[in-house]
């Protein structure tokens, strides 16, 4: 149904060094950047974008994939390395479904990170 994302930050390199640093466990990468935006992906299509903006943003719920629940583990650990703050640590949330498996992060603009598995252990 998505397409792509697009997050506004007053603190751009800032936002643009936490995903680096939080993406990688999830094999998303710095696909493109220019001055005042980047664009972040995997296999050569970005999805998740980052402008500049000089109002302050509100806060949005993104949810990214990931491939098996150690990717969700480390994505969490990478993120609060990063900076984030914790909104939910790794585990299941069968209130969602039986192999729901996802982590939570607030990133440094107050955006609630997401990264679910829907596999089973």
């Amino acid at each position: 149904m998505l397409d792509h994302i697009g997050l506004r930050t007053s603190q751009f390199d800032a936002l643009v060094q936490f995903y680096e640093a939080t993406l990688a466990p999830l094999g998303y990468t710095k696909l493109f950047a220019w001055e005042g935006g980047a664009g972040f992906g995997r296999n050569g299509a970005a999805a998740l974008w980052i402008g500049t903006s000089k109002t302050k943003p509100t806060g949005i719920h993104i949810a990214l994939s990931a491939a098996d629940r150690a990717a969700v583990d480390a994505f969490y650990k990478a993120a609060l390395g990063a900076g984030a703050a914790d909104n939910g640590k790794p585990g299941l949330r069968t209130d969602y479904h039986a192999n729901y498996y996802a982590a939570f992060v607030i990133d440094p603009d107050g955006n609630n990170l997401e990264a679910v598995c829907h596999a089973t252990a």
